[in-house]
């Protein structure tokens, strides 16, 4: 296995969406990402090797230097090439130490999907570095899907059976033509400075179209009241009865003048000399386990010299999950938990320490500073807190909650402390320049790279000739984007009723008009979850209206603008909740599935999305839509059917939103819509009449963490899910939903073996 570490990352100007790509754009060698890398992994004697090297993305081809190409083109050769091609898979591992001298680095793994063990793994100095160089490797293989469906481009002779070549040999001196650098992003500045020093703030661009605007997809009820100002900072009491909650919440709200990674880097780091800076409560901290990249355990403890109001010592142990949501904003969430690395001990008092979330959203400014939107939301019992809002109001400000809303508070003052971290980080998005074309080195354009990516930069670097000792090369918020910031509110939703289309009106554009719907008798198509008799049932589905979801108005592209999504397009027909041992693909298939019935073949058109939940056993959920009426080729959903995977990925969006539930488990799931094809790996299945859609879950482990929290709480759940294809276009606009589905309280055990 190989690891690389980004130090200083260079990302290209947004390429064009892949169908529309033309073969002379994937042809011109244009470069999506460069900068400086770790490249960490095992040699032939099993010694692990970690040296610092410049990884260079152009096209479909990446190649590996030991010094930055662009200082010496005539001279510096790549050690390392090979092809990003269509059977690339990423995985976001979340955060790992790797070596004493690197500290902690967030890794993305890669590897073929056809073989698991042709792999290997990039880290970077922060997620939102992660969540570059994925866009980046999604880019490229995006390029080389549209390359091999359409038979332009190098990449044409490349085929699913092709047999990887593992020998790696280092290639022959050439020059790169005059191709190349151009409207280059530069983050960072250069390999020695990027873990302790923050590149310059550009200006307020966005890194993909993929990424939404910060506010939710779908209404959620809340009655938060300022209750008091502390420092600043505002505290809230959630006052709405939400169901399925364990207490009352409180938060704490405050604008940190820093990016959303460093603050993100201050809130998760152990580092006691930085948290005692800031942190009055939990200054005092050690990692116990790394269960993952995205969860570990840590023991703290609290010194009563510090705190008067204790005369005891008193410690505790608590799990930390964590987030990066595609828009770039941070979730932590802190739960209560046990380890036996720290049973209780004579001396100190053990306490649960209140559930807890951090939430770090990116704000614009426009004296371009970073800012970002700072909320940590406690949960604390109902009898303490109406105890302290009544007869006792002075002794709130002497509880383990109050000191730690306060530390939103302590966090924006050690930021405004502290100007050199108020910079934007390196993950910054900075604002495009050109840069004098260069030539590199390189056969790229005169010889085959067979080599695929995982292969060629997989292999033990001891057998390079060179000396590794030469490694290092000089080198030297959320917001408005249209103008606005639209609430999430009833008001708004009654307001949009107006400019959405009706049911009638989509399926006119959507459904073939040429023959008369079909008239199909609903009643014969059944799943192994049974439909909901009442709101309080449970152990059932329901298809719920698609009001409360808001999707993209027609004049989305303009001013941002959302409208409330109304009645889905596709009727919900059946849900079937199936277990079995290992990942379960083609439900549609299987000859029992409703789709091989004669009712069901019957039906012109069913859309079939599994999702697929990694767990012991492994679960599916599959919804299936049907049409009365074949889907128009030429319509949006009629090139979605029709159309390749690439162009499946870059529009199929979920939207969530918990109705009732623990509140902790709302925050971790949010309501923001999500590209599932960006975010885990998507399997497409288009035959007769329906379309499959697979969707594996356990192929992001930020995925398969949210999803292991939901099921902790899956009986006390009511989960609306709303699925529907991203309108870029005006002509796309307004959205409309494909279907919705409500699954109320569902039970793990009443899983039906597939």
């Amino acid at each position: 296995m190989a690891t690389v570490a980004v130090e200083r990352t260079e990302i290209a100007s947004p390429e064009p969406e892949p169908e529309t790509t033309s073969e002379r754009s994937s042809e011109n060698g244009s470069i999506y990402a460069a900068g400086w890398v770790y490249h960490l992994g095992v040699n032939s004697i099993g010694h692990q090797f970690c040296h610092l090297r410049y990884l260079l993305l152009r096209g479909n081809c990446l190649f590996m230097y030991k010094r930055d190409p662009h200082d010496n083109p005539t001279a510096i050769l790549p050690i390392r090439k090979g092809l990003i091609t269509h059977t690339l898979v990423l995985q976001d591992l979340g955060r790992r130490k790797l070596t004493a001298g690197t500290g902690d680095l967030y890794v993305l793994a890669f590897y073929n999907r056809l073989d698991g063990a042709k792999k290997g793994e990039i880290a970077c100095a922060t997620p939102a570095e992660v969540r570059k160089w994925y866009n980046a490797f999604h880019q490229a293989k995006h390029q080389a899907e549209y390359d091999l469906t359409s038979g332009t481009g190098r990449h044409r002779r490349l085929n699913t059976d092709d047999e990887i070549n593992l020998e790696v040999r280092r290639p022959r001196v050439r020059r790169y033509a005059q191709h190349g650098l151009q409207k280059l992003v530069k983050i960072g500045k250069g390999p020695e400075m990027l873990l302790r020093q923050a590149s310059k703030i550009g200006n307020n661009n966005v890194l993909s179209a993929n990424i939404d605007d910060e506010t939710g997809d779908a209404l959620e009820a809340h009655d938060w009241r300022c209750v008091r100002t502390i420092n600043g900072i505002r505290i809230f009491e959630d006052a709405a009865n939400s169901k399925g909650g364990k207490g009352i919440l409180l938060k704490s709200v405050g604008v940190v003048n820093a990016s959303v990674d460093s603050v993100f880097e201050m809130v998760f780091s152990l580092d006691k000399r930085n948290r005692y800076d800031w942190d009055i409560l939990t200054g005092d901290l050690e990692l116990l386990e790394a269960k993952d990249g995205h969860c570990d355990i840590v023991y703290g403890k609290y010194e009563p010299k510090y705190l008067s109001w204790w005369n005891s010592k008193i410690d505790f142990v608590f799990s930390r999950q964590w987030f990066q949501g595609q828009d770039g904003n941070y979730t932590i969430l802190q739960t209560p938990t046990i380890h036996k690395k720290k049973p209780s001990k004579s001396g100190y008092q053990r306490k649960k320490i209140n559930p807890s979330i951090w939430e770090i959203r990116k704000l614009t400014s426009l004296d371009h500073v970073a800012k970002c939107l700072v909320t940590q939301m406690v949960e604390v019992q109902p009898s303490f807190w109406d105890r302290w809002k009544g007869s006792q109001p002075e002794k709130f400000e002497k509880s383990i909650p109050f000191s730690l809303l306060s530390q939103v508070a302590c966090l924006r003052e050690y930021f405004a402390a502290n100007p050199a971290l108020m910079s934007e980080s390196p993950s910054a998005i900075m604002q495009p320049k050109l840069l004098v074309p260069s030539s590199v080195n390189s056969d790229a354009e005169d010889q085959d790279t067979n080599d695929e990516f995982y292969d060629a930069i997989a292999i033990a670097e001891d057998e390079d000739s060179d000396d590794d000792n030469d490694d290092f090369a000089d080198a030297d918020a959320d917001a408005d984007k249209g103008g606005k910031v639209k609430l999430k509110n009833v008001s708004w939703a009654i307001a949009s009723l107006a400019l959405k289309r009706s049911k009638a009106s989509v399926a006119d554009i959507e459904l073939s008009g040429a023959s008369p719907p079909v008239l199909i008798d609903w009643s014969l198509l059944n799943g192994s979850l049974r439909q909901a008799k009442s709101e309080q049932d449970s152990n059932c589905w329901s298809s719920p209206s698609g009001d409360g979801f808001m999707i993209r108005g027609k004049t989305y592209l303009t001013d941002r603008s959302k409208i409330a999504g109304g009645e889905p397009l596709l009727k919900l027909v059946a849900v079937d909740w199936l277990k079995a041992e290992h990942r379960i693909d083609a439900v549609a298939l299987n000859p029992k599935c409703l789709v091989q019935t004669e009712a069901g073949k019957k039906i012109p058109f069913i859309l079939v999305v599994n999702l697929q939940i990694p767990a012991s056993p492994n679960y599916s959920l599959v919804a299936y839509y049907g049409s009365e009426r074949p889907v128009n080729k030429e319509s949006l959903l009629g090139r979605f059917v029709e159309g390749p995977d690439v162009f499946r990925d870059s529009r199929f969006k979920l939207i969530p939103s918990i109705v009732e539930g623990y509140w902790m488990v709302k925050r971790a799931v949010g309501t923001k819509a999500c590209l599932l094809g960006k975010a885990v790996t998507c399997r497409y299945l288009r035959q007769d009449n329906f379309l499959e859609i697979d969707v594996d879950i356990g192929s992001s482990s930020v995925a398969r963490s949210i999803i292991s929290l939901v099921l902790g709480y899956i009986t006390g759940i009511v989960v609306d899910l709303a699925i529907l294809i991203e309108g870029k276009d005006e002509k796309e606009l307004p959205e409309y939903i494909l279907g919705t589905v409500r699954l109320n309280r569902v039970r793990l055990d009443s899983a039906v073996p597939l």
